[in-house]
């Protein structure tokens, strides 16, 4: 079978979509047929392998990666399963989150992050689910802990978990506010944000305004700024980290733990642990027409390299999908 991969670290340049063996799903496991999957952050900071202190991390590797493939979301469908599976059969729509999933095969374990694909969600837009929507909703839901009526602050809401931020924090009862730039209001206007600051023209950090919640997906502002636009007793939850090999994405995050038990205010970075109960929660909302994925751009899995060059620009709105044949 054909999968992205990537057996050193370095730029887009050095992914290679080549042959592997086709993987045989084990008892407790299915064998899905990948129609589409989609790029995050997460894949080029693990094709840069940056910051370099990450390749220390458990799946990572120095002076190589450990695992040479691609990928975290996808959607397809259900070619076998193993012996001991109950919820599954073949022909199965599915849609979930797991490793290398840049390819024409995967295989899950029945228990894992994958459920049914809603029959109303395409394969694209279920496979644009996964990081995007987990991270929003975990970053709101629980480390926000978003109430009805509370002021919400999205900053970054165009881009990948943005557009879903904005969906969920909506449906949670928030009023929010949503910073992105001029050629993207409209967007997220139509996915419900109450209020739209475009940064070309206005700095949020500067106005009157006090927010119960801060979702932070891009990293772009000090901490002393969004301290000061959060309640005495609000929280910060920063989602992105900015862009450089050594500290700078630890920068904030680092600032904020350290200050985080001397103050009222919760601070802190979080990363989404995917999970089946909160993709059913997520396949339950696209089924009732409450949460769109919103996609900017299709790439085929020959062209996946052009597709995170793409993303590493930090112009995507929304999601950018790799179709998979």
């Amino acid at each position: 079978m054909k999968a992205a991969t990537a057996r050193c670290y370095g730029s887009p340049d050095i992914i290679r979509v080549e042959d592997i063996a086709k993987p045989v799903p084990e008892a407790d496991q299915i064998l899905i047929k990948v129609h589409a999957a989609s790029v995050n952050p997460l894949d080029w900071r693990t094709l840069r392998g940056s910051p370099y202190l990450l390749r220390l991390g458990r799946g990572m590797g120095a002076p190589t990666p450990e695992e040479a493939r691609l990928g975290a979301d996808f959607a397809g469908t259900v070619e076998a399963v193993g012996a001991n599976v109950t919820k599954f059969k073949p022909g199965d729509a599915v849609f979930g989150g797991g490793g290398g999933t840049l390819a024409q095969y995967i295989v899950k374990r029945e228990t894992g992050a994958v459920v049914a694909k809603p029959e109303n969600v395409t394969f694209e837009q279920a496979a644009s689910v996964n990081v995007g929507a987990m991270t929003a909703l975990q970053a709101l839901r629980d480390h926000g802990a978003v109430q009805p009526g509370q002021k919400v602050l999205i900053n970054g809401a165009s881009g990948g978990v943005g557009t879903f931020a904005v969906q969920i924090a909506k449906l949670l009862g928030a009023e929010v506010t949503a910073v992105c730039s001029t050629k993207n209001i409209e967007l997220v206007r139509s996915l419900g944000a109450d209020h739209i600051i475009d940064y070309t023209q206005a700095d949020f950090a500067a106005a009157d305004a006090r927010y119960d919640v801060i979702v932070d997906n891009v990293a772009n502002r000090s901490l002393s700024d969004l301290r000061r636009v959060l309640q005495p007793n609000g929280r910060l939850v920063i989602v992105g980290g900015a862009h450089g090999n050594w500290i700078g994405p630890f920068a904030l995050p680092l600032k904020a733990l350290i200050l985080s038990p001397f103050v009222d205010q919760k601070m802190g970075m979080m990363i989404a642990q995917s999970t089946q109960a909160d993709m059913q929660y997520l396949a339950d909302l696209m089924a009732a027409g409450k949460l769109k994925p919103v996609i900017d751009r299709t790439y085929p899995l020959s062209e996946v390299a052009e597709s995170l060059r793409y993303l590493e620009t930090g112009r995507a709105r929304g999601k950018v999908v790799v179709t998979v044949e």
